[in-house]
């Protein structure tokens, strides 16, 4: 079992890992990651440099809600 990210700045770092991954294999990462978040099929995402494995650690409610907060400027509520 995946051990879940801990905390806001894990996920955001972990993500940014994907994010390059997929930049480095070509693909439009934003549009990988939304259908991964949508779908929550993992073929969207890479397995280069472990990114399939990674996205596995993240909560897609917590990354949903953290990028709302993002989207709109507003501070998170972390537990």
């Amino acid at each position: 079992m995946n051990s879940p990210i801990q905390n806001e700045q894990q996920m955001k770092e972990t993500l940014r890992k994907i994010y390059e991954a997929l930049c480095e294999k070509g693909y439009d990462p934003a549009r990988q990651i939304a259908g991964y978040i949508l779908s929550e099929d993992p073929v969207y995402i890479t397995d280069w440099k472990n990114a399939r494995g990674m996205i596995g650690h993240i909560n897609r409610d917590d990354l949903l809600i953290a990028l709302i907060h993002h989207y709109l400027d507003e501070p998170s509520h972390e537990a």
